[in-house]
């Protein structure tokens, strides 16, 4: 768990997609917005959901994934929460879309949205207190791949340098991922040590590493992204 008092953080993994799930909890009024579930683990959401007697709000995508189907469309059915996406990823069925800078609240706090598209278009990380959830803008070490779906290298550089890295050093990093089993960083420590992106790359660097990866095809990209377009309906 992370946060100041009366603000509850709590970090789920799914073992298949490598995802993480973040719950944010106001423990005075018990209202809260989960931030990029997963289909598979929906039930296991509910049954937090339901242990720790809370109101779920908001279910936050930070983009369209192609690497797992989200569980957004399923517990909106079940919670009555609103899905809230990025207003770049323009998805239909989303309830909110947010525009850079603005916010939804939940209790006494409000999560911002700032629009950090390089990765996909529609990519969007969420600043709290002190905490970023950066999708897959900006991974520990690493950043998302741009060479699909609508990626671009000029802008997910642009949105590390101009949007995260802007942000204070202590600010906590949680992104959607992470291979080898890291949870969390610091904007401070991604700036030193970020093997793409730290502040002694330069923009020719990265996109000469960004275009020289080479990466195999995401496993469940052809049903991955139909599904998300529709908030996780596959039927």
């Amino acid at each position: 768990m992370s946060g100041k008092s009366g603000l509850v953080m709590r970090q789920q993994f799914d073992y298949e997609s490598w995802t993480y799930t973040y719950l944010l909890i106001d423990t005075e009024t018990n209202e809260a917005v989960q931030i990029d579930s997963v289909k598979e683990q929906v039930e296991r959401d509910l049954e937090i959901f339901d242990n720790l007697g809370i109101k779920v709000k908001y279910l936050l995508e930070t983009h369209v994934h192609a690497d797992h189907i989200t569980g957004a469309s399923d517990l909106r059915d079940k919670t009555g929460a609103q899905v809230v996406y990025g207003a770049g990823a323009k998805v239909p069925c989303s309830d909110v879309n947010l525009a850079d800078g603005e916010t939804v609240q939940f209790g006494e706090y409000r999560v911002k949205a700032l629009s950090t598209p390089g990765h996909t278009d529609g990519c969007t990380s969420y600043v709290i207190e002190n905490m970023v959830f950066t999708g897959d803008t900006l991974l520990i070490r690493g950043c998302g791949r741009t060479d699909f779906q609508q990626g671009s290298s000029e802008l997910l550089y642009n949105s590390v340098n101009e949007k995260l890295f802007t942000l204070p050093d202590e600010t906590l990093v949680y992104p959607a991922h992470d291979y080898k089993g890291r949870s969390v960083s610091s904007i401070s420590e991604e700036k030193k040590f970020n093997l793409r992106l730290a502040l002694d790359k330069t923009r020719e660097q990265f996109y000469e590493i960004m275009d020289n990866l080479n990466l195999a095809k995401p496993k469940k990209i052809d049903a991955s992204v139909p599904a998300n377009l529709k908030c996780g309906k596959t039927d």
